[in-house]
């Protein structure tokens, strides 16, 4: 009789580094980036359309902060990648491990391996950085989480739509985790579509964080798509955050500071 043999868990990897938080609620943090392949969206303003695929190798930074990457192939083991944030784990450093991508839900069934491992290990609280639209991927991840960011695309910017996975999405996550929503606005953005976000946040829970992020224009040889994302006016954003305040209670509007820190 055989013995039956289990494979080890892989994930398909873009890079592993340490770095400021540039984003949303966790803004000037220090963070163990873990940067997940693949994304199942094509938003117009991505500024990360590097990772909708997977490539044959990843970078791993061998000193957090030093941007000493070293190469390392692809898909990578689950023990190998914990091996790499206990490296980057020093004493007093970093204040959680992000998951970001890509969309790291399509990695559901890895992470519901590695997050238990790397939680007895190391003590950091675990952020979701997401796209929001995956509420079953999440639920087989919720357990072993502390903190989510939720990105709720606007069609008239992203080009995407998908308010029924967004709505069941921020069910899930509020009140078990910390949670806030984050909004990418450009020029084009809808009012009747900010509104809309408004309400689904509100319906949920008046106490959710929402971060108005003005895009980032990308460069010509970066676009994506016909349809550039430019930056809003200072008289748009001023318009769209007292909007969303006669529903919500936390409105902020913060730009990609790690940008301005020439943290990309």
């Amino acid at each position: 009789m055989t013995a039956k043999t289990t494979a080890e868990p892989t994930a398909r990897l873009i890079e592993v580094f340490s770095a400021i938080q540039g984003e949303g609620l966790n803004v000037g943090t220090r963070q163990i980036f873990i940067r997940f392949a693949f994304c199942d969206l094509r938003c117009h303003f991505c500024d990360s359309a590097h990772t909708w695929n997977a490539p044959t190798t990843c970078k791993i930074e061998k000193s957090p902060g030093l941007r000493d990457f070293e190469l390392h192939s692809n898909p990578v083991p689950l023990a190998t990648l914990i091996e790499w944030i206990e490296r980057q784990n020093l004493p007093c450093l970093h204040d959680s491990i992000s998951l970001t991508g890509g969309e790291p839900l399509l990695h559901a069934h890895f992470l519901q391996e590695f997050l238990p491992r790397v939680r007895s290990l190391i003590s950091l609280p675990i952020y979701l950085e997401t796209g929001g639209h995956r509420p079953e991927q999440l639920a087989m991840v919720l357990p072993y989480l502390d903190s989510v960011g939720m990105d709720l695309k606007l069609p008239s910017v992203s080009g995407e739509s998908h308010w029924p996975e967004h709505t069941e999405f921020l069910q899930l996550c509020y009140p078990h985790l910390d949670t806030f929503v984050k909004i990418i606005v450009s020029h084009n953005t809808n009012s009747v579509e900010l509104e809309r976000a408004a309400l689904l946040v509100a319906d949920v829970s008046l106490d959710i964080p929402v971060f108005l992020q003005p895009v980032t224009p990308l460069s010509a040889s970066a676009q994506f798509t016909n349809t550039p994302a430019l930056a809003p006016s200072p008289e748009q954003v001023l318009t769209w955050q007292a909007l969303m305040k006669q529903f919500l209670k936390h409105v902020r509007v913060v730009p990609q500071t790690h940008k301005m820190l020439d943290q990309l």
